[in-house]
Parts: structure tokens; sequence; C-alpha cells
């Protein structure tokens, strides 16, 4: 019984203090901490993106999410804002992942399949990939091409993206992927040449 009343009486004073702590502006002081640390997040991605380009010309519609290693290689990850769709490029080095021949050759549907095994250990699975069409884009101040295409994805909370893969080879020798992705009925090409438009090598 002794236990009960004194597992009752914590519980009223948890609630007693949560109350006294909004009273007091505690929420705002919990919304302000979410961005500051939201904040830190994004400049620190920013600075790690120095490396992989010069992003400094980007419309303010983007914002660069996330600085990442994916299975070794250096990634960035940035978000239009207003739509959710979401811009990434990987820098493999010397060694293209996938090559501009590779994305205009009969072949791209196999090629994306074996990439997408690649990654499959990360958080994010891709399956059944069949390209759609293809077209050109600037990226890094270069037109290349690139391939559309859509697919199937898990752990998302929805299951049909649509999206766009191309390949440049950087002035120092380096090759990246840019990749475009979005939920299909939401997919927009506009974005994707705005966003990489505005992507410039690093000086």
């Amino acid at each position: 019984m002794f236990r009960l009343i004194k597992i009752v009486f914590n519980a009223f004073l948890l609630v007693l203090a949560v109350i006294g702590f909004n009273a007091i502006g505690g929420q705002k002081y919990v919304e302000a901490v979410k961005v500051s640390v939201t904040n830190f997040i994004q400049e620190h991605a920013f600075e790690s993106a120095k490396k992989i380009g010069n992003f400094s010309n980007l419309n303010e519609e983007f914002q660069i999410d996330n600085a990442v290693n994916l299975v070794g290689y250096k990634a960035i990850i940035a978000e239009h804002k207003a739509s959710g769709q979401k811009m990434v490029i990987v820098d493999s080095g010397k060694k293209p992942l996938l090559s501009q021949d590779d994305i205009k050759s009969d072949k791209i549907d196999k090629k994306l399949k074996n990439l997408a095994e690649k990654f499959k250990y990360q958080a994010v699975t891709v399956q059944d990939i069949t390209v759609t069409s293809r077209g050109t884009m600037n990226v890094y101040g270069k037109q290349v091409p690139y391939a559309k295409f859509d697919a199937k994805v898990t752990k998302l909370p929805f299951s049909d993206i649509s999206g766009v893969v191309a390949s440049v080879t950087t002035s120092d020798g380096a090759e990246k992927l840019a990749i475009s992705v979005s939920e299909k009925k939401k997919y927009s090409q506009l974005i994707t040449n705005e966003f990489f438009k505005g992507v410039k090598e690093t000086e």
C-alpha cells in the first residue's frame, strides 16, 4: 500500500513539474533548443558539403540536410523545402559508380539494379527499378545525360518513387553521381534542374 502511494505521489510530482515547466515558458525553451540543434546540424552539413561542391548559389528554396558516408563514399543530401523532394550527390573519387556511358547505354536498368544492390544495407532499400526516359541536365556547370526511373522503396511512408540519376566528372578528376528522387506522384524535373544548375565546383 505504501509503495502504491509513493508511486502515485511521484507521478503527481512529475505532472506538477511538467505544468510548472510549461507555465514558465518551458515549451518555448524546448522549441528554441530544437531550432538551435537543427541549425547546428545544417551548418555542420553545409561545411562538410563544401568538400563535394560549392552550394552557395543555391536558391533559398533548397537546404543542405546532411553530409553522410555511404559505404565509404562521401555524400550530401539536400531537400526542396516546399515539396520534400530530395537531391543527393555521391562523390566516388576516381572510380565512377555509374559513368555517362552507363547512363546512355541499353543496360542502364541492370546497372541501376546493381547499384541498388550495393547500397541495400542502408536505411532504405530500392527495388523494381525501371528506366522510363532519358534527357540531359546541367550539373557542376556541365551538360550531362540522365536516366529517369521509377522504383519501389521500403521503410518509407510511401512505396513508389520517381527520380533521375546522372554522372559527372569534375575538373579534379573526381566522379560524382547526381540523384534526385521524390514520391512518384510528386516528382518534379523542374525542381531537379533548378537545384543542380546551382551546384558549382569547389574553387
